[in-house]
Formats: structure tokens, C-alpha cells, sequence
């Protein structure tokens, strides 16, 4: 308990820096869309929206109440790791950073950017099953050993985690959606059965975290956290399969489109 009121008092004196870097994060992208807007067509405000509240679900996972909390209280912290890994990549990764930052730089150096996305280690973290192990491997490996108690002995570690359960979470999305700059793409199919595998594993470690408490964690929290990350994470899950469908959908249907605008023309 004395850790934790440590660590509790470590994040309430980082909120102020939170703020502070996730306002910057905005202002960037806000400044990013200045510059593009001269050399190209005006970036759409829908992006814009979707950034700003991608950072502010960031930034409520690791400072205000959710964080105040996360440290003593289980269920707060499962609740900013659904907010922090989940929810807040999709907003991200649809207002499209990799290619407004192609937009705002030089061409000399968006093509060396362009480079290094085509490498093969990007094609390797860029494909689905790597990015689901990140993802669900990193949240094994927290939820059953003792990285869990240990994070909340250090603030260091602490945010290492956090930048792992984002980052991972956006890798992962980023994997399966044809969103922003991609050049590596797989099969509708292939991402699929890789969505279908690693809902399955959220589902298993939420009911595994329900029945087998993290270490340091009391038995209720578990059991309210578990059922958090089941059913919250449902809900989430169930956006991402929609918009992943609906790719799927638009992808499917715009060639049956064009065949059948061939086939009047040949009637006609």
C-alpha cells in the first residue's frame, strides 16, 4: 500500500506534464494541416475532430480521476486500459497522422519517410498476427505475472507500459483497417481469421483475470475488472468488426460495380 499512495502521488505531480504534451500533440497536428493546406487541397475537419478526441481519451488514461485511481483500484485501471489501448487508436489512426505528416514535410524527406515504410521491418510489425501478439502477448505477460505489481512501483516503468498498451493497440487496429498510409496490405480474409484469434484471447484473459486476481490485486476489483474488460471491450470490438465489414463490403462491391456498368455498355 505505501508503493501505491507512492506512485499515486508520482501521477497526480505528472498530470500538469500530461496536459501540457497532449495539448502540444494538438497544436502540432493543428499546425501540421496549416502548412498542408497550402500545397494541397484542404485537410477535412472530420480528421481534425477525430485527433482531438483521440488525445483527449490519451490523456484521461493517464491523468485526472481514471489514473488518480488506477493505482489503488483495479476497475479504474481496466478502465483507462480499454480507453488508452482501444478506443483511443481507432480515433487516431482515422484522422490519418502518417499522411498529413507526408503532406506537411519536404518531398525529399516524405520519400525517405515513404522508404522506411516500405522496409521490412514495418512489414514485418505492420503484419496482423505480429501486431496481435504485441497487442494480446504484452497484456498476457502484464495481467499474468508480476509486471502488474511491479509497474506500480515505478513511475518509469509505469508509462513504458502505457506507451506499449497504445502503441500496441494502434499497430493492431492499424493491421486490420485500410486506413492512412499502408503499403503493405493483406487479404480481407488473413486479417480476418487474425481479428477473429485475438478477440477470442481477450475474451479468454478477461475471464482468466475474473477467475485468477493479478498479484496484488483484491478478488471483487478482479472480478469487476474482468467483466469491464469482457463487456467493454465488446462494445469497442464491436465497432472495429463494423468498420472492418464495411471495408470488407466497399471493397467486394466497387468491382461487381464496374462489371456490371461492362456488361450494359456491351448490351448497349
Amino acid at each position: 500500500m505505501n508503493n501505491n499512495h507512492v506512485h499515486q502521488h508520482q501521477a497526480i505531480s505528472m498530470d500538469p506534464f500530461i496536459i501540457v504534451f497532449f495539448s502540444f500533440m494538438i497544436m502540432v497536428y493543428l499546425f501540421c494541416i496549416f502548412l498542408s493546406n497550402k500545397k494541397y487541397k484542404k485537410w477535412p475537419l472530420n480528421r481534425v475532430i477525430l485527433w482531438i478526441i483521440g488525445m483527449i481519451c490519451a490523456a484521461i488514461s493517464l491523468a485526472g480521476p481514471i489514473a488518480e485511481h488506477a493505482s489503488i483500484d483495479f476497475r479504474a485501471h481496466m478502465l483507462g486500459h480499454l480507453i488508452l489501448g482501444m478506443l483511443a487508436p481507432i480515433f487516431v489512426i482515422f484522422s490519418c497522422p502518417m499522411t498529413l505528416l507526408l503532406r506537411t514535410i519536404p518531398i525529399q524527406a516524405a520519400r525517405i519517410a515513404a522508404k522506411v515504410l516500405q522496409s521490412l521491418p514495418i512489414r514485418i510489425y505492420s503484419n496482423p498476427f505480429v501486431a496481435a501478439l504485441l497487442h494480446m502477448g504484452g497484456l498476457w505477460i502484464l495481467y499474468t505475472t508480476n509486471l502488474y505489481a511491479f509497474m506500480h512501483e515505478s513511475i518509469l516503468i509505469y508509462f513504458v507500459i502505457h506507451l506499449h498498451i497504445f502503441f500496441a493497440g494502434y499497430l493492431f487496429i492499424w493491421s486490420l483497417l485500410d486506413i492512412d498510409l499502408k503499403p503493405h496490405r493483406t487479404s480481407f480474409f488473413y486479417r480476418a481469421s487474425v481479428l477473429i484469434v485475438a478477440l477470442a484471447s481477450h475474451g479468454i484473459l478477461s475471464k482468466y483475470i475474473y477467475a485468477y486476481p493479478p498479484i496484488g490485486v483484491v478478488k471483487h476489483q478482479a472480478e469487476t475488472g474482468g467483466m469491464l474488460m469482457y463487456y467493454g471491450g465488446d462494445v469497442i470490438d464491436g465497432v472495429l468488426i463494423f468498420l472492418f465489414c464495411l471495408q470488407w463490403y466497399k471493397k467486394r462491391r466497387i468491382p461487381f460495380i464496374q462489371g456490371s456498368k461492362n456488361h450494359q455498355r456491351f448490351q448497349m
